[in-house]
């Protein structure tokens, strides 16, 4: 069997790394924050090994990938576009989606913007919300849930990077990715979100010290900006999507979330997703509720890996 090689291509103005391995329908696979590719390590070999052709980036802001500096830059068009010119780098019609966290906003926004590359979409982690007309979501955030609120934080330019910077980029990566919190990321007042956010002392079995550290190795070459402007392009988002104010994803879709991600149960995230109001937006779609945190596909991959290829084998290899 093949192995999972590198690669840098130019899309979208920008130098994008993607780790790769596998022949056959294009499988892309989109992380979220703060992660990289790496993130979908025990996803890319078992797909590739049935008969995939398995991508997994760095996204723009990440890793390997070119970091612009302005959060004007990481608006979702800019996000799809970027995997558009994936997609025709390698001369592909069309792919699957699968992503995760704000892997999973790009991926929803890819089938919204351009059904006519995405053959399905897997998602993990954040459903897809109409657009409100009246209220950008950073505002409604602010009037939910405070000041404290992690969104909220991340929206001044340098002041996380500033709260991070207190930290190793190994304890960085322990407090993001190992939490176990079902309630909100929300600071007590005077507290930034990152001293909020704990260490644990003691590594859950899916993860190594030594994958923790592939993490903080390229955090600490490229930094937390580019994630970062993520949030920081909300607002933008929210005004350049009015034209598809109203607009329904009517691709093939899968959403799967773990039953302690943040804000399931106390967010009402669990009665949405089970609800009529997500199925309108997303017509063809299957919910999936599996036992697990946020970063569901580290925590349990196997579990991960059947659902996403039950869902590949729905459709034939020549479609």
């Amino acid at each position: 069997m093949s192995e999972v090689t590198h690669q840098r291509i130019k899309t979208n103005g920008i130098w994008m790394h993607l780790a790769e391995q596998g022949t056959g329908p294009l499988v892309l696979l989109l992380h979220g924050f703060p992660e990289l590719w790496f993130s979908w390590r025990h996803q890319i070999t078992y797909l590739a090994n049935h008969g995939y052709h398995v991508v997994a980036p760095d996204l723009r802001g990440y890793g390997d990938t070119d970091s612009p500096l302005s959060h004007t830059s990481y608006t979702v068009h800019h996000l799809v576009g970027d995997l558009i010119g994936l997609l025709d780098h390698f001369n592909e019609p069309q792919a699957f989606v699968v992503g995760h966290d704000w892997g999973a906003v790009v991926a929803w926004h890819m089938g919204l913007f351009r059904p006519d590359r995405v053959k399905g979409i897997v998602n993990f982690g954040v459903p897809f919300f109409a657009r409100s007309p009246d209220i950008r979501p950073v505002d409604s955030m602010r009037q939910i849930f405070g000041e404290g609120f992690y969104i909220c934080q991340f929206q001044e330019p340098g002041r996380a990077e500033g709260a991070f910077a207190r930290y190793d980029y190994v304890a960085v990566m322990k407090k993001f990715l190992l939490l176990n919190k079902t309630d909100n990321l929300i600071a007590p007042p005077g507290m930034e979100i990152i001293d909020y956010l704990e260490t644990p002392s003691v590594l859950p079995p899916w993860i190594t010290e030594e994958e923790l550290q592939v993490y903080a190795d390229k955090f600490q070459e490229s930094g937390f900006t580019g994630p970062l402007n993520y949030y920081r392009a909300m607002t933008l988002n929210w005004e350049l999507l009015a034209p598809w104010q109203g607009s329904k994803i009517t691709v093939p879709s899968k959403f799967i979330i773990g039953s302690k991600d943040i804000g399931f149960e106390a967010n009402g995230t669990k009665e949405y997703v089970l609800g009529q109001i997500f199925k309108s937006l997303v017509p063809n779609l299957e919910v999936v509720i599996l036992d697990g945190h946020h970063f569901i596909q580290q925590e349990k991959p196997q579990e991960a890996t059947n659902e996403i290829f039950s869902f590949l084998c729905k459709f034939s290899v020549n479609q």
